[in-house]
């Protein structure tokens, strides 16, 4: 006796449809947009990248109908469009809210309170990663390096920069989000949507007031290396830890190019380097 498909659970399901094609309007305004962006490039191929995010800019994600169309103008096939956006994290492949709303959680800023951070937010928000609320507004994930080590923990919405965040700061700040509430980030220029920033990152200009001014450049102990490599030695002021004050009676501290420099947490004194504090005898195994 036989035994159907249907019957082992397995179904053969249809071939999938074309992608669906963009209105007349709408792929005749991407046209003009990407022939610019192809002009850049001696080689077509290498305009895919600026191309995905150009039709990210106009649904939010990248579509079948976004790679098919950049397979089409660049004349590649969809199976090598659909290899570069399914590699990429920064092309979305479902729908997704006006802001991304990520939580480093890399070494630096996990250890820090990333990770306190984000499953914070999860609960709060009611999503888990890559998820996005119902009001369409803001999409959660976890990334794993911000670059901005020194400003740690970091959360980045939409690319732009939200320094030394805690938890309740991170929940009013997806609270305004949410609320359409003015909402500045820690350095860089002020916000704009998914789809606006998708654009920017395409290669169009930025027409935030303002925006190329701003400035979203690393912290002094990012820069430390570059100044002694540059031969400088100007001293840098190290901030004490969050929540302390610093002491009335003592000097500034101007530290040597080698100390070690924080946004927000100075040197502290550890068993290893403080011998007034030893760390005492360490037991043998078994004692």
């Amino acid at each position: 006796m036989t035994t159907s498909s249907s019957e082992r659970g397995v179904s053969l399901g249809m071939p999938e449809l074309p992608a669906p094609a963009y209105p007349d309007d709408v792929r005749a305004r991407l046209e003009r947009d990407a022939r610019e962006v192809i002009a850049r490039y001696p080689d077509s191929r290498s305009a895919l990248l600026p191309l995905l995010h150009l039709v990210q800019s106009e649904e939010g994600h990248v579509t079948r109908t976004g790679m098919q169309f950049c397979a089409e103008v660049l004349g590649l096939t969809t199976a090598e469009v659909t290899a570069v956006a399914t590699f990429y994290t920064m092309y979305r492949r479902k729908p997704s809210g006006d802001y991304q709303v990520g939580v480093c959680t890399n070494t630096l800023c996990a250890v820090m309170g990333g990770d306190a951070i984000f499953s914070a937010l999860q609960e709060h928000l009611g999503v888990g990663n890559g998820e996005t609320t119902d009001d369409g507004k803001v999409t959660l994930e976890h990334i794993e390096c911000n670059a901005a080590c020194d400003f740690a923990p970091v959360v980045m919405v939409n690319w732009e920069f939200f320094d030394n965040q805690t938890v309740e700061s991170a929940k009013r700040l997806v609270d305004d989000l949410r609320a359409g509430a003015e909402v500045e980030p820690t350095r860089g220029a002020r916000l704009c949507t998914f789809k606006d920033t998708a654009r920017i990152l395409a290669g169009f200009p930025d027409e935030r007031p303002g925006a190329v001014e701003a400035t979203g450049s690393a912290g002094p102990a990012s820069l430390v290396g570059l100044r002694l490599a540059r031969g400088e030695a100007a001293p840098a002021r190290v901030v004490h830890p969050r929540g302390g004050e610093a002491p009335q009676d003592e000097p500034p501290h101007e530290p040597s190019p080698t100390e070690h420099l924080s946004s927000h947490d100075a040197p502290q004194d550890t068993s290893a380097s403080d011998p007034a504090h030893p760390a005492g005898p360490v037991a043998e195994e078994g004692e």
